[in-house]
C-alpha cells in the first residue's frame, strides 16, 4: 500500500510518517510538503520520501499521486491568529488547497482521500459535548476555509464516488510541535516556556477548556483509517471527550516539572472560543480499538522531546 501524506513534514505528518513505518500492509509512504511550515529533519528514520512542492500544483500532486492507495491530506495554514492576520492566504492554503488535492484524487482514481478538518467550525455554538451534527458556526477565516475544505470533501464523494473521510481534529500536542513563533499553539508554547524558567503567556483568564488531543492517538486513528480503508459520508471528530482548562494544563505542568510556572495574563485573542469538547461516539463506531494517551502522560512524552529532542 502507497500512502501520500501532505504536510507530511509538519507536526502531525511528519509523527504520522513514523507510524505507517511500522504498520503492516503499508509499504511506501511519500510526503508532500513545501516546507513552509514543516522541517525535513522532521522525517530523519521515517523511511518516507519527502517530495519538496506546493499541494495546490496539479503537476507536482501528478508526480506523487498515481499509485496511491490513499491521501492523508494535512497539509494547511494553521492557527486562527495567522488567518485574521491574512484570511485569503488561509483560504488559498485551506480551501482552494483540499479542491486541489481532491482533483488530484480523482484524476489518479485514488480509492480515498482523509482530510484534516477542525474543531474551530463549531465556533461559538455554546452546547457541550460539540456533535458533528450541530450547526456550524465558525468565528475566524481559519474556520470557515477548513468548513470549505469539509463541503469540497463531501461533494467529491458524493459527485465522483471518491472515498472520503473528513475529520475534525481538537487542539493536538506533542511532540515535532515547533514553539518559537507567534502562532505556536498553548502546549508546545507553555513547555518550551516553563522549560526556560520564563513566565508563559495565559490569553485571558485561563479557564478556557479545551478537548487536548495527543498526536500519537492522532496517528493511530489515521494509520488505521487508511489500513482499513475507513470512509463516513459526515465529518467525524478525532478527540475522547475530555475537557481540560489551560489552569489544569499549568498545573500538570508544574507537577511534571516539579516547579511553579510563572503566568502572565494578557487579553483573549480574537476568534478564539470558549470551550471545546467532543461528542466521541461517532469516532468510537468507526475506532472503537484506539485508546488515547491521557493528558497527563501525553503532557509527560512532550516535555521529555522538549527536553532531549529525541523520539522513542
Amino acid at each position: 500500500m502507497k500512502v501520500v501524506i501532505t504536510g507530511g513534514a509538519g507536526f502531525i505528518g511528519a509523527n504520522l510518517c513514523r507510524r505507517l513505518a511500522t504498520t503492516p500492509g503499508v509499504s511506501e509512504v511519500v510526503a508532500l510538503d513545501d516546507l513552509s511550515s514543516g522541517d525535513a529533519a522532521n522525517l530523519d528514520g521515517t523511511g518516507a520520501r519527502l517530495v519538496i512542492g506546493d499541494l495546490g500544483a496539479p503537476d507536482v500532486l501528478d508526480e506523487v499521486l498515481p499509485g496511491a492507495h490513499a491521501v492523508v491530506h494535512l497539509g494547511a495554514r494553521p492557527s486562527v491568529p495567522r488567518s485574521i492576520a491574512d484570511p485569503r492566504a488561509s483560504h488559498l492554503a485551506n480551501a482552494t488547497g483540499t479542491l486541489e488535492v481532491l482533483e488530484g484524487v480523482r484524476r489518479h482514481d485514488v480509492p480515498q482521500v482523509v482530510v484534516a478538518s477542525s474543531s474551530s467550525v463549531y465556533g461559538d455554538n455554546p452546547q457541550l459535548p460539540k456533535h458533528e451534527d450541530l450547526l456550524t458556526s465558525p468565528v475566524s477565516p481559519y474556520a470557515v476555509s477548513k468548513l470549505a475544505a469539509e463541503g469540497y470533501a463531501s461533494a467529491y464523494a458524493r459527485c465522483f464516488g471518491i472515498g472520503a473521510l473528513t475529520l475534525r481534529f481538537f487542539n493536538v500536542f506533542g511532540p515535532l510541535q515547533p514553539a518559537g513563533h507567534a502562532y505556536a499553539a498553548v502546549v508546545p508554547a507553555f513547555v518550551a516556556a516553563a522549560l526556560a524558567g520564563e513566565a508563559v503567556t495565559v490569553h485571558g483568564d485561563g479557564r478556557q477548556t479545551r478537548d487536548f488531543t495527543y498526536v500519537g492517538t492522532v496517528c493511530d486513528v489515521l494509520a488505521t483509517a487508511v489500513v482499513d480503508q475507513v470512509v463516513h459520508e459526515r465529518p467525524v471528530n478525532l478527540a475522547f471527550g475530555s475537557r481540560s482548562s489551560l489552569l489544569d494544563v499549568l498545573d500538570l505542568l508544574e507537577e511534571l516539572l516539579g516547579h511553579p510556572v510563572e503566568r502572565r495574563h494578557v487579553d483573549p485573542r480574537p476568534g478564539d472560543v470558549r470551550d471545546s469538547q467532543a461528542d466521541q461516539r461517532r469516532l468510537r463506531g468507526l475506532f472503537g480499538s484506539v485508546e488515547p494517551v491521557p493528558l497527563r502522560e501525553g503532557l509527560h512524552r512532550t516535555v521529555e522531546w522538549f527536553r532531549s529532542g529525541t523520539l522513542d
